[in-house]
């Protein structure tokens, strides 16, 4: 197994050199992965070592079992922050303003945590004097990007270090490891068959079968939404409340927004909503196949755009989606700290100011159709809709003088080309 050196070479200002570690703070999950690490950093860098981990909203964890089995791996203690109101706060609702997602279907939500799991490692690491910030990122994901740019950009004065980009272990040699440290591993010897990430959100599934192009997926991927084919065979109608492009209402009832977005996700989940097989363009420069679990976002994100259009102007609806796609980008990217999402961020403030109302929602094996809308604020009216022949708004007898000057240039600009053809 590799282990640093003091003549390490570091190709970024922030890496840490091995020779001054002395106090780190790893991000650990309590997994394979950042349970080796920490036995690892500890023995390879004489380093002290101290834990945290955030709950962004990940189902079924046991926080007091994962600050137990790292005190006992030898941390000098272990920090549980509790953060899915600031994620959702914070992260969520931005996204969901800026209709978030990446390559048409990826809502991003491990994306958007990373930046925030980095933050709150830094404040931490200035509060109680660590010098190294250590996370267990490989060298071909993206989750590398977001959480050391974020060091980098709020704190030059700390470094990083990634052990699973320099250990050159695989699994075997990892579980190898922990047999031979006493670190209890989940599950056993068993590996887990998939790298799974999740928070409030949705979950993200990689590897075994996902990586063969030509095979369909299998069912024990699906942990979080049920098989379509294994839904209801009754549609369920959900409506969901915006004020200001913000979810506060779910089937009528005024909810906080993690308590709402957990809801949601449940509903979802039952009906077989929000399920995401991508083939995903990493910025890495890997192309490769995600699957994705999304209830909550499938819903919320649904009805969010929905609302938009109803109270947005053509020219609104037509410039939002370019702007969308680049903060979504920017997420992916791991620039969550760029001034141009900010600055884009005022423009989805001030969007969606009018984007308040109710918009009613048909979910049916793993369908998510939109069948009631209403907004006091919806650019529509209903006598204009339905031709009324007398109104003071719109008046048909005008549509003759407007359709000659509308097509003026196209019809010129026809003949101008018709007679060059004729002329050849």
């Amino acid at each position: 197994m590799a282990e640093p050196s003091s003549g390490h070479t570091r190709t970024a200002g922030y890496e840490a050199d091995p020779a001054e570690v002395r106090r780190v703070l790893l991000l650990y999950s309590g997994g394979l992965d950042t349970s080796v690490m920490l036995k690892w950093i500890q023995d390879s860098y004489g380093a002290e070592v101290a834990c945290l981990t955030v709950n962004l909203g990940q189902p079924g964890e046991d926080y007091a079992a994962i600050e137990d089995k790292a005190k006992r791996l030898g941390a000098v203690e272990c920090h549980v922050v509790d953060a899915r109101e600031r994620f959702g706060r914070d992260f969520l609702v931005p996204a969901i303003k800026a209709n978030a997602l990446y390559g048409g279907g990826y809502p991003l939500f491990t994306a958007l945590g990373r930046p925030l799991i980095a933050e709150l490692a830094v404040e931490r690491a200035r509060r109680s004097g660590y010098d190294t910030i250590a996370h267990g990122c490989t060298g071909k994901g993206n989750d590398q990007v977001r959480i050391e740019a974020t060091v980098a950009t709020l704190a030059p004065e700390l470094r990083t270090i990634a052990p699973v980009r320099s250990w050159q272990m695989g699994r075997e040699e990892e579980l190898a490891y922990a047999r031979e440290h006493g670190i209890p591993v989940k599950g056993g010897t068993e590996v887990a068959p998939y790298s799974i990430d999740d928070n409030l959100w949705g979950r993200s599934s990689e590897g075994r079968w996902i990586e063969d192009l030509e095979h369909p997926p299998e069912d024990d991927v699906f942990q979080l939404v049920t098989r379509p084919e294994e839904a209801p065979d009754e549609a369920e109608v959900v409506t969901v409340e915006f004020e200001a492009g913000v979810p506060v209402g779910l089937n009528g009832e005024r909810r906080g927004l993690v308590d709402l977005l957990e809801r949601a996700a449940e509903i979802g989940s039952r009906h077989g909503v929000g399920i995401v097989d991508q083939i995903e363009d990493r910025i890495v420069g890997l192309k490769v196949r995600d699957i994705y679990e999304a209830p909550a976002a499938a819903i919320v994100l649904t009805a969010h755009q929905e609302l938009e259009r109803l109270v947005g102007t053509i020219h609104q609806n037509q410039l939002k989606p370019g702007l969308d796609q680049k903060w979504g980008y920017l997420v992916y990217a791991g620039l969550w700290w760029e001034p141009l999402r900010a600055d884009l961020d005022a423009y989805m403030d001030a969007a969606n100011a009018q984007v308040t109302g109710t918009i009613g929602l048909k979910l049916y094996k793993g369908g998510v159709r939109v069948v009631t809308r209403s907004s006091p604020n919806a650019v529509y009216d209903a006598d204009l809709a339905s031709f009324a022949e007398s109104n003071e708004l719109f008046s048909q007898a005008a549509s003759p003088g407007f359709i000659e000057l509308w097509s003026l240039q196209s019809r010129m600009a026809y003949r101008i080309r018709q007679r060059g053809e004729e002329g050849g």
